[in-house]
């Protein structure tokens, strides 16, 4: 939990206070202090998530659900205490509409090769967009290999915003899926994804939508946007790597056969015959991560309390002011320009690689990411081989911007 002092703040965060409960952003990098840009990668975590992953092995440490003495016990509630809090977060109708993953490319994945196998067939097609990380475009290729079926693709234009009238057009009576992304990791877009799911569903197409940059910066309501599937990863919602969420309606992933076999998942076993376990078990075979789910219900807590809609407010006004003072330098050029925008920006300066930019930044104890961001075909679009990439958190400040700037500057006069 954080503070009483944080309840009802606005954009005008107490960013002293928050940044406090970063361990991490104390660190100095080459004896300089450490201004993390590279959020959008992995957030860092507050001292209350890394405390929850301490109590628990500390404390708690056993296996989940089978067990009757206390310690399983205790552990059983906490790993089913997050599952209640993420579905409180993103208000999902039901309780087993939660699935913990690994990541959202695991639950991504899982949708492909359940969903996927028992609804796509030869001469059918999937539709995604030119904007997707390939984590949402792998798993489709793979499946549309398999069944002799076609990938279509949402153009985007120059500015990183989607077609939406092209859109429109690839959809048809062989559409199995679309599946899209919220926020572009690479160039920060904000997709009008309540519009683009209604638009699916005037033709039966179900849609999943990858969240993994959604959801720590923006409110989601999965029954508001009535989308069939949404995926997200704990470790960009401040909470522990190696633990995601698929959300699914309750119909669907009813329908849908188990994605791996093993422990839990199970109702009965014979050498004969199976029989799966309820939802949303049926999904979780093995010992699932459990610390990592009990430190992303923490990083949950974190988050409401602080609030989602003044985090959103608050990085909007980082973002303008970074955008403002990234567009005076000469010979930086934005990428992705997006009217509806999160705090991501991704750039390149003429005549420096990406990589170059990166090195010399990291020199100054500024952490960026370069290269195409797992979005190739994002690149390709806007014809370069890399950006450098800014993502911004609620932990960040102008101060932190300014930095930045004064970085950039200093790679074009090694350049120069």
């Amino acid at each position: 939990m954080v503070p009483d002092s944080y309840r009802g703040v606005s954009s005008e965060l107490d960013v002293e206070k928050i940044r406090a409960d970063f361990p991490i952003l104390r660190e100095k990098i080459y004896g300089k202090p450490l201004v993390y840009l590279d959020s959008a990668a992995t957030t860092q975590k507050p001292q209350v998530v890394i405390d929850a992953i301490s109590h628990y092995y500390s404390r708690d440490n056993s296996n989940i659900h089978r067990g009757v003495y206390l310690l399983s016990q205790r552990a059983t509630d906490g790993y089913e205490g997050a599952r209640i809090k993420v579905q409180r977060f993103i208000n999902a109708a039901e309780l087993r509409e939660i699935i913990f993953v690994r990541s959202a490319t695991e639950a991504i994945n899982l949708v492909a090769q359940t969903y996927g196998r028992e609804h796509v067939q030869a001469g059918d097609e999937v539709i995604v967009s030119a904007m997707e990380h390939h984590s949402n475009i792998v798993p489709w290729q793979i499946l549309c290999q398999e069944k002799g079926a076609t990938l279509r693709v949402i153009p985007m234009n120059d500015e990183g915003e989607l077609l939406l009238d092209e859109y429109g057009k690839l959809l048809n009576s062989r559409t199995r899926l679309l599946a899209v992304v919220h926020v572009a990791n690479a160039i920060g877009t904000i997709n009008p994804i309540q519009e683009i799911i209604q638009q699916a569903h005037q033709h039966d197409v179900p849609v999943l939508v990858d969240g993994a940059q959604s959801a720590a910066h923006l409110e989601v309501d999965v029954q508001a946007l009535d989308c069939d599937f949404y995926a997200f990863s704990g470790h960009k919602l401040y909470g522990p790597t190696g633990v995601g969420i698929l959300y699914g309606k309750a119909n669907l992933l009813e329908s849908m056969p188990p994605y791996q076999g093993g422990g839990e998942m199970i109702s009965s076993v014979t050498f004969e015959k199976t029989t799966y376990n309820v939802l949303p078990h049926k999904f979780e075979a093995g010992t699932p991560n459990i610390v990592g789910s009990i430190g992303l219900g923490a990083a949950v807590d974190y988050v409401s309390e602080i609030g989602l809609k003044n985090i959103a407010a608050y990085e909007k006004e980082l973002l303008l002011y970074a955008t403002q003072q990234l567009s005076a330098i000469s010979g930086l050029r934005l990428i992705g320009t997006a009217q509806e925008k999160a705090s991501i920006l991704s750039f390149v300066i003429e005549g420096i690689h990406a990589h170059d930019v990166g090195t010399i930044l990291d020199q100054q104890g500024i952490a960026v990411r370069t290269g195409h961001h797992c979005a190739q075909p994002a690149m390709d679009r806007f014809q370069v081989p890399a950006t450098a990439r800014v993502s911004l958190a609620f932990y960040n400040t102008k101060g932190e911007i300014d930095a930045l700037v004064k970085g950039i500057q200093r790679v074009i006069e090694v350049f120069s």
